[in-house]
């Protein structure tokens, strides 16, 4: 399926984490739909038009555009056709997931895939909400932007991470949103604008070198300055939590702090006690010791970061397979193993009452990396990023950091005071893991909340408009 053939109708003007050490880096060298403020929208005339490689730009740069998808009913039967006919190779010949992921897990999703998954859900819930495109540097972001009905509400911007999407957050936007529907005050209100990363889902697709962490940094500050925020917050996890040190590195103005949830927090000589694969440094601590065990752990669990951080332009087959794409994206690692235990457990649950993951959702992920010709071009935020992953960067604006038990290792809160040494919050929590607004949306939003409470005390965080 070739990019052109899916149709994204805009209302507008026409036109790692896993290899945490540079010893790695060698290697790979329920929402309400809010519009934008009236300002803003009547620049925008009421023209649609479709958006396909290479569409003439609007002609002013800044333009945000309303954005819609619909794919083609084609394109859909497509992908139902291109499963049918996988080329299945024979099972494991071990009784785990140490090959890689099971082919009866595989072969099971990929029959729900082809025969009851209903993509049109998924396109329906996106649609429910805003969603916009504007050019940054030279390349299209899409993004979505939910304003809350509260006074006063605190501006946030999100960013997902690989192998996710925008598709991570959906489920903590009204609880943001919309936080007396949930049990918060509404004095905890966020503005919440979710970017989907460069070369992911349906922003633009990278072709020259570049567009690292850094780079998208400087752009998300570009966004919240264009959409009229000049005081702002911004959380991450696993890419988005590399964006977020580096906003904080950066320090734009109008950002008053970052919430990570996977920070960055390993001491130098610990960093160089991995690298070596020595023995960590004496004097650790019980729980220091526990943080470094994790962290080797999961450099035995990273090959898929390195052969993206090394050859990202070899993988073909997840652009020409459906059921390659899908095992490729299912094979990532959290704290409770390979693939993911969260996803994994995922693939058998078809509800949830409490937020929890559920095969359809992986879907819709793993669906719209699909229908957006996106394996490849995300893969090679991998061989972008050159800096360190889970080193200290020396960030120095308050930083918010919550720690869950199924991440890929749990940050001590020693290290995390010496990393961040404006730390403004801290908190372990009970469950919850990589994918933590994904698996645990309530949860997770009260930790927004809680983050930056003291940020509100003197209710002067709010947008400038």
């Amino acid at each position: 399926m070739r990019l052109e053939k899916v149709r994204y109708e805009i209302k507008g003007r026409a036109g790692g984490f896993g290899l945490l050490s540079r010893f790695l880096l060698a290697l790979f060298a329920a929402t309400t739909p809010l519009a934008l403020p009236a300002a803003v929208l009547a620049r925008q005339p009421a023209q649609t038009a479709t958006a396909r490689t290479g569409a003439a730009r609007p002609a002013d740069a800044n333009a945000i555009r309303p954005f819609r998808v619909h794919i083609p009913q084609e394109t859909l039967d497509d992908l139902r056709r291109r499963i049918n006919a996988t080329r299945w190779p024979e099972r494991e010949t071990v009784a785990d997931s140490s090959q890689g992921v099971p082919l009866a897990t595989v072969r099971e999703l990929a029959r729900h895939w082809a025969t009851d998954y209903d993509w049109r859900k998924a396109e329906a819930r996106l649609n429910a909400l805003p969603q916009f495109i504007t050019e940054i540097d030279g390349l299209d972001i899409h993004f979505i932007h939910v304003r809350s009905k509260h006074e006063g509400a605190l501006p946030l911007i999100v960013t997902h991470g690989w192998p996710g999407s925008i598709i991570e957050q959906l489920k903590i936007i009204d609880p943001l949103t919309n936080p007396t529907a949930h049990g918060a005050s509404e004095r905890e209100a966020f503005h919440v604008v979710i970017p989907s990363m460069p070369g992911y889902g349906f922003s633009g697709k990278p072709t020259t070198t570049g567009w690292g962490p850094e780079r998208m940094g400087r752009a998300w500050a570009e966004l919240m300055k264009r959409l009229g925020y000049t005081r702002y917050v911004a959380q991450g996890g696993d890419w988005g939590a590399f964006v977020v040190d580096q906003m904080g590195l950066q320090a734009p103005a109008g950002l008053l702090a970052i919430h990570t949830n996977m920070p960055a927090t390993v001491p130098a000589d610990v960093d160089r006690a991995l690298l070596a694969g020595a023995p960590p440094p004496p004097g650790l601590s019980a729980e220091e010791r526990r943080a470094y065990d994790q962290l080797v752990r999961t450099f035995k669990q990273v090959d898929y970061a390195r052969l993206m951080g090394s050859r990202p332009q070899t993988l073909y087959g997840i652009a020409d397979s459906p059921v390659g794409l899908a095992s490729w994206l299912l094979d990532h690692n959290d704290a409770d193993g390979q693939p993911a235990a969260a996803v994994a457990s995922a693939l058998s649950r078809t509800t949830s009452a409490t937020g929890e993951l559920t095969r359809d959702e992986i879907l819709d992920n793993i669906t719209l990396y699909w229908l957006t010709n996106t394996g490849v071009s995300a893969s090679r935020l991998y061989w972008e990023y050159k800096g360190g992953f889970f080193n200290a960067k020396g960030v120095s604006i308050p930083v918010a950091v919550s720690v869950f038990p199924g991440e890929q290792y749990e940050a001590p809160r020693s290290w995390t005071e010496r990393a961040y040494p404006k730390l403004i919050h801290y908190n372990r929590l009970d469950r919850g893991g990589h994918f933590a607004a994904w698996e645990q949306p309530q949860l997770f939003a009260a930790e927004l909340r809680a983050a930056f409470k003291s940020l509100r005390q003197d209710g002067a965080t709010a947008s400038s408009r």
